[in-house]
């Protein structure tokens, strides 16, 4: 094993951030099952495609409205203290959510209140549980600590939405709504058997006014910055609504059960994995990088809209899953790479939110194409959407250079980016992973 090799592991040396995986890799499988359940928990009560766009929507709202908010409340507060209230609220909204499935009191209004509270927990949650592993591990060891937490995110993403199925097939859809409160029962398990004297505690960084219209102005004004940004904001509301299309295609198209959703998210699951794997072997980040991938996505999307059966849709699905990451890893790489390195926190920040901030606009609109096209015309618009904005940002792509670095900061940024990157895969359909931008 190699030196570098050895030092990704070292992370595991701290007792706190082994107490934490375990509870994590618990929790997060429980996550993934809700996440399958609430889907089609939709699709049973309205059948609407629009209704389940809009249910996703609304989840999404409060990290847009709250997340800077949150994120200052984590450098004045313990962030250990902030995250065992978020797991014992998330496990309760979970245990609420399925008495009321298994008595049959749930109805629509209260699946967006649900949806609501969900969101308003998560976005406490995400911001301070992103760097609570840096409290946990130091600086010397947080890139290898954040890349283990993202494959024990991949388990689960992997895991949660299969083992989902079946449970859904013997148990019903309250099954997995009460497995996810029990298993949050672990995380605050891992969280109290912490030993709080080994936090690495380290003073919160300096907050100017004016820093977020700052990193606009420059993005804007650096077509190198600005093309991959705008291409992000399309792609990322039009071709990464997983969450809608697959539930969609899972019960309309296929004539399946909540069984055949999950196997179709863990189809993505592995997907992603695989495409962060030949991601890191592919060198350094470019701009036409960013194209290529986006062309790969938007044909890969295409050809899963007419998969004639469940059985090649999934075999289409692990290279929707790998395009996926390609292109947020992609983009992540190069912007770290052009941006002004004292901006690159703030440029990263506004990258995040132009993944995950575009749900709120485009769930409802694949919601709405799913519920008057068909379920297919989802990936349709979805892989069209990636070669048109590839094919209009090409120019100032292939004309566009990246700064250049040392291989070491370069390595170090690639690193990153593959992290971040398999997670904002996955962010948009389950929001506790260990969102991470780079400000370093």
């Amino acid at each position: 094993m190699s030196g570098s090799e050895r030092a990704g592991y070292a992370s595991l040396n701290h007792r706190n951030f082994r107490l934490y995986l375990i509870g994590q890799g618990v929790s997060q499988s429980g996550t993934w099952m809700q996440t399958v359940a609430m889907g089609w928990l939709v699709l049973h009560l309205t059948g609407r495609g629009e209704l389940l766009g809009l249910v996703t929507a609304v989840q999404f709202i409060p990290t847009l409205l709250l997340g800077a908010f949150a994120g200052a409340l984590a450098d004045r507060l313990s962030r250990w203290r902030i995250l065992q209230t978020t797991q014992v609220l998330a496990g309760l909204l979970a245990t609420a959510l399925g008495i009321m499935v298994v008595t049959d009191t749930i109805r629509v209004w209260s699946l967006f209140v649900f949806a609501v509270s969900i969101g308003t927990v998560n976005s406490f949650d995400t911001p301070v549980r992103s760097s609570f592993v840096h409290e946990m591990v130091g600086p010397d060891d947080l890139t290898g600590a954040v890349g283990i937490a993202s494959t024990t995110n991949n388990v689960s993403r992997i895991i949660g939405p299969a083992v989902a199925g079946g449970l859904i097939a013997w148990l019903g859809l309250s099954s997995c709504f009460f497995f996810n409160g029990i298993s949050y029962l672990a995380a605050i398990t891992a969280f109290l058997l912490m030993r709080r004297g080994e936090f690495i505690i380290t003073p919160p960084a300096t907050r100017e006014r004016g820093q977020v219209r700052a990193g606009l102005r420059v993005v804007w004004a650096d077509p190198r910055l600005r093309t991959p940004m705008l291409m992000t904001i399309v792609i990322g509301a039009l071709a990464y609504e997983n969450q809608v299309s697959l539930p969609l295609l899972a019960k309309y198209t296929f004539g399946g059960s909540a069984g055949s959703y999950g196997f179709l998210s863990s189809a993505m699951g592995i997907g992603s994995v695989l495409g962060g794997l030949a991601i890191a072997r592919m060198g350094r980040a470019t701009h036409r990088r960013i194209g290529y991938a986006a062309a790969f996505l938007g044909v890969a999307m295409l050809v899963g809209s007419v998969m004639p059966s469940m059985g090649f849709m999934i075999v289409a699905l692990l290279f929707v899953g790998a395009g996926s990451v390609a292109f947020i890893t992609s983009n992540s790489a190069t912007l770290q790479l052009t941006a002004p390195p004292q901006m690159r926190g703030r440029v990263m920040a506004l990258y995040v939110t132009a993944i995950i901030g575009t749900t709120p606009f485009g769930g409802p609109i694949i919601g709405f194409v799913g519920q008057h096209f068909g379920a297919r015309a989802c990936y349709v618009v979805g892989g069209a959407s990636c070669l048109i904005t590839a094919a209009v940002g090409w120019r100032s792509l292939a004309a566009s250079t990246e700064e250049t670095v040392t291989e070491a900061e370069n390595a170090a940024i690639e690193r990153r980016a593959l992290l971040g990157g398999e997670d904002l895969a996955s962010g948009k359909a389950s929001l506790p992973g260990p969102l991470r931008s780079s400000d370093d």
